[in-house]
């Protein structure tokens, strides 16, 4: 079977490995994002990740999780980087899998950011040596025996490494009042919940919350449930059947007039044409 070329904006038929050194200094031609999912594990040394609007430094044992159509980029400013990056669909994750991730599918839904223990390090990366290697020698067998291996990767993850949860969709910050306000939005968006109820979830009064989140995150309490919301409402477009309308009210959009204006504006075409690029 021929091993066919995965591009970095198109569909994929099956799980792909890229596993290789990146000097300092080398540059990506754009920001791309791709209907897919990338999983990238640094196995030495450091690169930074731009997603979306924020930027994340990957060390040693990081790996970074990046759902279906966040724009993202890669920059290598710290030297030699050798990083490994495996590609896959919703549908390349056995129900099994799915079953035992935090709240099923959704976990997926988001960015993740989970860190392997030093202890732990060698046994992940002989794992992505034989997932390259397989991908290196492909045949008819790889397309499976590639998939398989995906399972075994992310059950190992979910058992040796830590979620990095502080790290939280953009917020950068070690004001733990306001992380705690973006942890109760990450995890009530779908719920109609009110700038008391986030504020409750912080130990601030509403006003005071506002300002403290404004001035640690350059984005509004509003503005950021909203961004939330979008995300969401982005990744279930592309990665389900159900209706526009459905998707708005399950991403927690309860006037979908709003959600398509909103939706308009930070991507820049409407819901049902964003789901046709898919």
């Amino acid at each position: 079977m021929k091993n066919e070329a995965r591009t970095s904006t198109g569909s994929i038929s099956r799980v792909y490995v890229d596993r290789r050194t990146r000097d300092e200094g080398y540059l990506m031609s754009h920001h791309h994002c791709h209907p897919y999912y990338e999983l990238s594990y640094i196995e030495h040394g450091s690169c930074r990740f731009f997603v979306e609007d924020a930027n994340y430094d990957l060390h040693d044992g990081d790996f970074l999780l990046i759902p279906p159509q966040l724009f993202h980029y890669t920059r290598y400013l710290f030297g030699a980087c050798l990083r490994c990056g495996v590609y896959f669909r919703a549908e390349d994750l056995s129900p099994e899998l799915i079953a035992r991730a935090p709240g099923g599918i959704a976990f997926f839904s988001q960015l993740r950011v989970f860190q392997a223990p030093a202890a732990s390090r060698r046994r992940i990366s002989w794992l992505l040596e034989r997932m390259a290697a397989e991908e290196e020698e492909f045949d008819e067998l790889s397309p499976l025996m590639l998939r398989f291996q995906l399972q075994e990767l992310l059950l190992l993850s979910s058992r040796l490494c830590s979620l990095l949860s502080e790290k939280i969709a953009d917020i950068h910050t070690t004001d733990q009042q306001v992380l705690l306000a973006a942890r109760f939005i990450n995890e009530h968006f779908r719920q109609q919940i009110s700038a008391a109820d986030i504020a409750a979830a912080s130990g601030f009064s509403p006003n005071y919350l506002s300002r403290k989140f404004r001035e640690a995150t350059g984005i509004g309490v509003h503005d950021y449930l909203v961004f939330i919301r979008l995300r969401n409402a982005a990744f279930e477009l592309v990665s389900t059947d159900d209706s526009v309308t459905d998707i708005a009210l399950r991403s927690g959009f309860s006037d979908s007039n709003y959600f398509k204006d909103a939706f308009k504006k930070k991507y820049g075409i409407t819901p049902r044409e964003y789901r046709k690029k898919r």
